[in-house]
């Protein structure tokens, strides 16, 4: 009896979830890859006593541009559509890449989002504009940095470095490709983009009970 019942925790209940998870605006099956094993971040970070790494993180990762204040409505979006939502999942990070020169700005921004929450998993790297341009260049994008080396969309990145998002054909059979999620847009945060997210989430939960069962059962 209790053997079935870890059975039907490993492979049946998994399945229940995951079909309300993905039954939302994404159609797909699983959130398809969009880049592979995308670069580490570290080459950007002057001090490498605190380095912060992308692997073995669920991250969403953005570019600020040099206008961070001017945009600050969009971390304003993100922060009350997606943060606040799973700032408290393990593994869990924020990492924002920004321009030398936008510290004091960032600054600014934090103190106001202080207010509204815990901002303990944001993190921002400063580094050259070129670096920053040669690093979205290896994502493998089709969209590109604005004028101030930035973009108002940001983008999910699972623990093994993969970028994920829509490509193919979904369960309909319609062509559709989304490699970011655009945080001017509070709808695309709180509908498209949360919707995906729930799937990387449950991948790692599902992963982590399915091992922690198996244990038991041995």
């Amino acid at each position: 009896m209790k053997k079935g019942i870890v059975l039907f925790s490993l492979f049946i209940l998994p399945i229940v979830v995951y079909l309300f998870f993905a039954s939302g605006v994404n159609n797909f099956i699983s959130l398809p890859t969009i880049t592979e094993t995308i670069p580490e971040i570290d080459g950007l970070q002057e001090n490498k006593d605190s380095l912060i790494l992308l692997q073995d993180k669920i991250t969403i990762l953005g570019f600020t541009g040099q206008d961070v204040l001017k945009n600050k409505g969009n971390f304003f979006n993100f922060n009350q559509k997606i943060y606040n939502k799973y700032k408290e999942f393990k593994d869990f990070q924020v990492v924002f890449i920004a321009p030398k020169g936008t510290e004091n700005q960032v600054a600014q921004l934090k103190t106001e989002l202080y207010q509204l929450t815990d901002f303990s998993r944001y993190f921002f790297v400063y580094t050259e504009p070129d670096k920053i341009m040669d690093f979205y260049q290896k994502l493998n994008l089709q969209g590109s940095l604005d004028a101030t080396f930035g973009t108002p969309n940001v983008y999910i990145v699972d623990k093994k470095r993969n970028l994920r998002g829509r490509k193919g054909e979904n369960k309909k059979g319609e062509p559709e490709y989304k490699e970011g999620y655009n945080t001017i847009s509070a709808a695309e945060l709180h509908n498209e983009m949360t919707d995906d997210f729930k799937i990387i989430v449950y991948e790692y939960r599902s992963a982590f009970k399915r091992n922690n069962a198996l244990k038991q059962v041995e």
